[in-house]
């Protein structure tokens, strides 16, 4: 499923990939990413219900071929594709880690040094002739990211897989209807960005975005993560893994590591924490912290979007031109689960 998934997915964004970019996703750096998933390690417990793999791998190329689409140009490309390579396994989880759920950004300053020391593709970059201070951080192309609430190729690519792979939100014949109406258009601030040429299209793809975006602010996803958190941390100071090792493994291998070791040794806290994350199917809802059960009360990033519709006085953001997009992003910005989510050890 995943790949007959991306493969056509990735015709929808740009119907041919061009043919610099295959020496670039061959490299060790990036082929790395395969076994990265997009969803932060939901692939792995039974709280979800993925329907497919989405891989970070998937995710950068996608990026990159929506950057290609409206840009067609080079240097902005290969920065999209490079934008995730300092991401461990488990992805946004080693934020989680590192007690930053709310920007998740920790690993970040990590991608300009793995792209600056991989002798490798700067051999490839000098042949190109690119410097690599002009694809080591895709921040300074606004098509490729911009700052939330805008719409940029990052953003818009992920939350299509997320949704259709999250509770089927998105078809692949949905995709199509709505990527087809998107263009560059100029924003408030004179600068380049995604938006769509009609309102209506906009107004799908905001709720369907908001959509994905609430399953991500649920107590379940939070647990999850954080439970899948507290796992790594338990796991390094086990010395089943260490820290690196979480840009050597694949989620796959890791699991089937952390699964050998709970056998092993069932009595660890460590074990504990691996079983309830494999095995739990449901979560208690609470404002306060249920005794003996693994409890979470965290503020996590808010995922929205406010795109930019093209109308006869310029582009506009829909919220100030359409009365359901703006109640519809209120409503979540103003959205709370309850304060701790809750899920019985195993």
């Amino acid at each position: 499923m995943k790949e007959d998934f991306a493969v056509k997915y990735h015709r929808i964004l740009c119907k041919k990939t061009p043919d610099f970019l295959s020496k670039y996703i061959s490299l060790p750096i990036l082929k790395r990413l395969e076994g990265v998933g997009l969803l932060c390690g939901t692939d792995w417990t039974p709280l979800f219900h993925n329907s497919f793999f989405y891989s970070r791998l998937d995710h950068s190329i996608g990026t990159a071929l929506i950057v290609w689409n409206f840009t067609k140009d080079k240097k902005q490309t290969i920065a999209a594709l490079l934008h995730d390579v300092s991401t461990p396994a488990f992805s946004h989880v080693s934020d989680f880690k590192n007690g930053d759920a709310l920007t998740q950004s920790s690993t970040e300053n990590l991608n300009a040094q793995l792209i600056e020391n991989d002798s490798e593709l700067l051999e490839f970059l000098k042949h190109d002739g690119i410097n690599v201070a002009e694809v080591n951080d895709y921040h300074i192309y606004p098509v490729a990211d911009n700052e939330i609430p805008g719409l940029s190729a990052d953003r818009l690519e992920y939350m299509y897989p997320s949704g259709a792979a999250l509770d089927s939100i998105w078809a692949l014949n949905e995709i199509e209807s709505s990527y087809n109406h998107i263009n560059i258009l100029k924003n408030e601030k004179g600068i380049p960005e995604l938006g769509f040429l009609e309102e209506d299209e906009c107004l799908i793809y905001t709720k369907k975005f908001i959509q994905t975006s609430m399953i991500l602010q649920r107590n379940e996803d939070k647990i999850a993560m954080q439970l899948m958190a507290d796992i790594l941390t338990l796991a390094e100071e086990s010395k089943i893994i260490k820290p690196s090792e979480l840009f050597a493994f694949s989620e796959k291998e890791l699991i089937e590591i952390f699964t050998k070791s709970a056998k092993a040794n069932p009595s660890w806290k460590f074990s504990k924490y691996f079983r309830t994350f494999r095995g739990m199917k449901k979560i208690f809802r609470s404002e306060n912290e249920i005794k003996g059960f693994y409890s979470v009360d965290l503020q996590v990033k808010r995922r929205y979007i406010n795109p930019l519709v093209k109308t006869k006085n310029g582009a506009k953001r829909i919220s100030e031109i359409n009365k359901e997009a703006k109640e519809i992003i209120e409503q979540f910005l103003h959205f709370n689960d309850t304060k701790f989510g809750c899920v019985e050890f195993l």
